[in-house]
């Protein structure tokens, strides 16, 4: 029988992390420690955003550093809903929970219609009550290779 290979342009991962993430959330609110399992050390997967916690301090490193994050993100938001509904309802609150912290004057947008690809705007607010100024706009590229 002919094997059949995978035509996708992302790999697709058959269960996506929601099972892990939601047994440690269970774990930690049950005060259990996440190394109480024989040989599980902390470690980057390939679903997450970052490797290590990532504090980005200024605009300079929002701008160099940011958009591979989001990147991140929007490939995810493309296979996985759960993601992209919690990603919708609130950018900073997702990447804070996937370590990636961003100073108080940024602010995202998720831009989601029916008909397109999803969007991603970065916006900076210096001052509280000013206009807001467009740092990075992100959207997924499509492109067909043969």
């Amino acid at each position: 029988m002919k094997e059949r290979m995978s035509r996708a342009l992302v790999p697709v991962i058959s269960r996506l992390p929601t099972l892990t993430r939601l047994r440690d959330a269970v774990r930690h609110a049950y005060g259990v420690p996440a190394a109480a399992e024989p040989g599980s050390q902390p470690r980057a997967r390939d679903y997450d955003l970052v490797r290590h916690q990532t504090r980005l301090r200024n605009r300079e490193q929002v701008e160099r550093y940011l958009p591979d994050i989001l990147g991140r993100a929007l490939a995810r938001i493309w296979i996985d809903p759960g993601f992209r509904d919690r990603f919708a309802a609130d950018p900073v609150a997702v990447l804070e929970y996937y370590d990636v912290f961003l100073p108080e004057t940024i602010e995202i947008e998720f831009v989601a219609e029916a008909n397109s690809r999803p969007q991603v705007v970065v916006y900076e607010r210096p001052i509280r009550h000013m206009p807001r100024r467009r740092l990075l706009y992100l959207q997924l590229v499509l492109t067909a290779a043969r």
